[in-house]
């Protein structure tokens, strides 16, 4: 339906989403307030891929909408709306250049987050947005004669404000120090909507040996690390795999596959329940592997161990799985032949499917997403309606919806936060 008179639109959270749904909205001719607890705009993108802002990733819509798992049917038609190339596109007529990295992320030219974010920002301004900054909501409630009445928090005190939409995107629990603290979980879970648990998602983990942590600083370019479920000790079936870099830390390990992964392994109940897998050497095949240790005879056989896993593995990593499997020892080190065949086994169990141990992660504070959040089921993928509330549309991270590090999750915010935008002001997206 269109409106005949400009539609009030309040929307609460000025970050990716927000300030994406804010300009639509204002350009659609809405009239729209923007509210924000903290004292400037995007402060997580800001943050992010280092400072440089990766702000979505070189593939189609099916690309990006993959990376989010049980999310990723849901996601489509915003996503299929508003693809990477209009994204890239929309920044380019915003002025920031982006460029291509190999891994297919996709940067700002400039390599600066702030220009990522001072172009949502005025865009959102210039569409005629009013943005209201220190301005932290307590409370979304109905109306009483339609509509909504808003309450906030500023330095000046507290105040209500009426909309006759309301969109949230006040985003979830990571990196609390950015103010998304999970503030909007509250409001809507009174308003009737079901918030699945949330827990920390693109979070390094914490765990392994102490041989293991020993390798901190260690990188591992190509891996791939899966997540199996504990009590079926026998199916070869994953419930996460990805192959993208490794990296050993102190407390345990980061990365992207170890980050991508993280959101499965805080999905169970306990981290008992599940059991995490690295492939160190995924470009050569166990079978491979098998016929080449069977070389025991001749040059090959008088091979220390550690000097044939070191042609694949750093040094420092080839001693140590040799060491493990009882291949090197403190005055010598085995040769191939000398080399049992049940070492042989537990040598291509380690480099196909080294069972490394998590008992915790490092948290929301080094999250960089939040996994859980506002059920799929309460709204309208197609325009962010609630399914719950007529007027209030809810897009970006407070959604539970989390995809893997590489700018899937950028791409999803300016996705759902278009979508809601155009809902808001006039009906579902063209």
């Amino acid at each position: 339906m269109a409106f005949t008179t400009r539609p009030r639109i309040v929307v609460i959270g000025a970050g990716a989403a927000g300030m994406m749904a804010a300009a639509v909205a204002a350009r659609r001719g809405g009239e729209v307030i923007v509210l924000e607890k903290s004292s400037k705009t995007g402060v997580k993108i800001l943050m992010s891929g280092g400072t440089r802002c990766n702000l979505t990733h070189d593939t189609n819509a099916r690309g990006i909408t993959t990376a989010f798992g049980h999310a990723a049917r849901w996601l489509q038609p915003s996503v299929g709306k508003w693809s990477p190339s209009d994204t890239i596109d929309h920044f380019q007529q915003l002025g920031v250049a982006t460029k291509r990295e190999s891994t297919g992320k996709i940067f700002p030219m400039s390599n600066r987050a702030i220009d990522v974010r001072d172009a949502l920002h005025r865009d959102m301004i210039d569409a005629g947005a009013v943005l209201e900054l220190r301005s932290a909501v307590q409370s979304v409630r109905p109306g009483h004669s339609g509509g909504w009445t808003i309450s906030a928090q500023s330095p000046h005190g507290q105040h209500e404000c009426a909309a006759d939409h309301v969109i949230v995107t006040a985003g979830g629990q990571s990196w609390p120090g950015c103010g998304t603290t999970g503030d909007a979980y509250g409001w809507l879970s009174e308003l009737g909507h079901t918030i699945v648990r949330t827990r920390p998602a693109l979070v390094p983990l914490v765990g392994g040996t102490e041989a293991t942590r020993a390798l901190s600083g260690l990188t591992l370019d190509d891996v791939v690390a899966e997540v199996h479920d504990a009590s079926k000790p026998t199916s070869k079936r994953p419930l996460a795999r990805r192959r993208a870099s490794w990296l050993f830390t102190h407390f345990g390990f980061s990365g992207p596959a170890a980050m991508d992964v993280s959101g499965t392994i805080t999905a169970a109940s306990s981290f008992r329940d599940t059991r995490l897998h690295l492939d160190l050497i995924p470009e050569i095949s166990e079978a491979d592997l098998r016929e080449l240790f069977a070389q025991r005879s001749g040059p090959h056989g008088k091979q220390t161990v550690s000097s044939l896993l070191a042609r694949w593995l750093p040094t420092r990593l080839a001693a140590e799985l040799a060491r493990s499997c009882g291949a090197k020892a403190a005055n010598a080190d085995k040769t191939l032949a000398e080399f049992s065949a049940t070492s042989v086994n537990q040598v291509v169990d380690h480099l196909k499917r080294w069972q490394l141990p998590v008992h915790d992660t490092r948290g929301f504070a080094k999250a960089e997403v939040t996994a859980g959040g506002v059920s799929l089921a309460d709204v309208d993928p197609r325009t962010m309606r609630s399914r719950r509330c007529p007027g209030l549309f809810i897009a970006g991270e407070v959604l539970d919806v989390d995809g893997w590090i590489g700018g899937y999750n950028f791409q999803a915010a300016f996705s759902t936060g278009r979508a809601a935008g155009i809902a808001a002001t006039d009906g579902p997206p063209d």
